[in-house]
């Protein structure tokens, strides 16, 4: 028996995905190099606090306190939204994706030591800043389409500060904010439904102890009653 001949366009298609996966290296590595040669003494500090505080979720934990008390049911309604998509972000990134990548942080070579945050002992694919800050940004936005605008904008801060800092390649925020996105949409389509599905289930318990309680009209009792 001969084996089938393997398709050309098999072993041709494979060396493009390759040549593309290699340009993307070389451009992410050009961009990182660029941002870290270019002087920005204005920025350095500040995005250096804002890196940092961005840790651990810190940043869009205290954005969904001022969005819970000061902006009544609907911002107590995209807070939930908001730390719902960032819990199960972080824990696909961190649990699943950077272990899947497996991509080491960069060395911080050129990068002007003003800027150093502390460097993070996970590895660097996704950024989980960036997809946090995405998807904390996409879900209180959806919920309250007034805020999204800011606050995509501090989300993009957040994110750019990991490349400015040194202790993330571009390519890794760049997913990340991707994959945060996504998982944001997926978070509160889903939470809305169960909350549909629940609000569906109490309306018919109520609707059907109103209707035990008042006699329907041609019932038995119900011309007794008239």
């Amino acid at each position: 028996m001969t084996s089938r001949p393997r398709p050309a366009w098999s072993s041709g298609g494979r060396e493009v995905i390759r040549g593309w996966l290699a340009d993307a290296v070389a451009l992410d590595a050009a961009v990182y190099a660029a941002v870290a040669r270019t002087p920005t003494p204005t920025l350095d500090r500040a995005l250096s606090r804002v890196s940092t505080a961005a840790n651990h979720s810190k940043l869009w934990g205290a954005c969904a306190l001022v969005l819970a008390v000061a902006g009544g049911r609907p911002g107590r309604a995209a807070a939930a939204d908001g730390l719902a998509s960032v819990a199960v972000t972080s824990a696909v990134v961190n649990l699943a994706l950077k272990r899947a990548g497996r991509r080491r942080r960069p060395d911080r070579a050129g990068v002007p030591g003003v800027r150093h945050v502390e460097m993070p002992g996970s590895l660097s694919f996704p950024s989980g800043h960036a997809a946090s800050a995405s998807a904390f940004a996409t879900g209180v936005g959806g919920r309250l389409p007034v805020v999204a605008a800011p606050l995509h904008g501090a989300a993009g801060v957040v994110a750019y500060s990991r490349v400015h800092t040194g202790v993330h390649h571009p390519l890794d925020v760049l997913v990340g904010w991707i994959v945060g996105t996504l998982l944001a949409q997926l978070t509160t389509r889903f939470a809305g439904g169960l909350a549909s599905r629940a609000v569906g289930r109490v309306s018919g318990r109520a609707g059907r102890a109103r209707g035990g309680s008042w006699p329907a009209r041609g019932t038995a009792h119900g011309r007794a009653a008239a």
